[in-house]
């Protein structure tokens, strides 16, 4: 899409107009379909135009970066809290225990979370076992 700033020749109207492409506009305008929307002419014309750019100096750019950063460590910490609070922790038994509901049909009141090694929640998936990682940032008492 291309926004162009157009003028009528007949009451120098000035308007806007979106348009696929720039041989999309010479074709609504050989076809005569533009027309100004004030006094109906066909006398429409693209205007000289400035492309609008953002510059971004390196610092904004940091700065924004950083921002997107404690965005998503926020969000990871909420999800942290939420599974610490609705989920019983295992510890390093994560894989027996996820076996353990699997085959044994032990119902628990609530999901577990703990740690697995990537090879045990491979072989987890093979059997079926539905796993999920999630990243884990460690609270910082500084």
């Amino acid at each position: 899409m291309i926004k162009y700033k157009l003028i009528c020749k007949n009451c120098n109207l000035s308007f806007d107009s979106w348009f696929a492409s720039n041989k999309e506009f010479e074709k609504l305008k050989r076809k005569n379909f533009l027309n100004c929307h004030n006094c109906n002419s066909i006398k429409v014309e693209k205007t000289l135009m400035a492309p609008k750019l953002i510059n971004m100096n390196k610092k904004d750019k940091l700065e924004r970066k950083n921002l997107k950063v404690l965005e998503i460590n926020k969000k990871i910490k909420e999800y942290k809290n939420f599974i610490k609070s609705n989920f019983d922790y295992v510890g390093e038994n994560f894989a027996y225990e996820a076996r353990s509901i699997h085959y044994n049909n032990k119902k628990t009141k609530k999901g577990i979370y703990g740690t697995a090694s990537p090879s045990d929640i491979k072989e987890l998936k093979e059997e079926g076992i539905n796993t999920e990682i999630i990243p884990w940032i460690e609270d910082k008492n500084n």
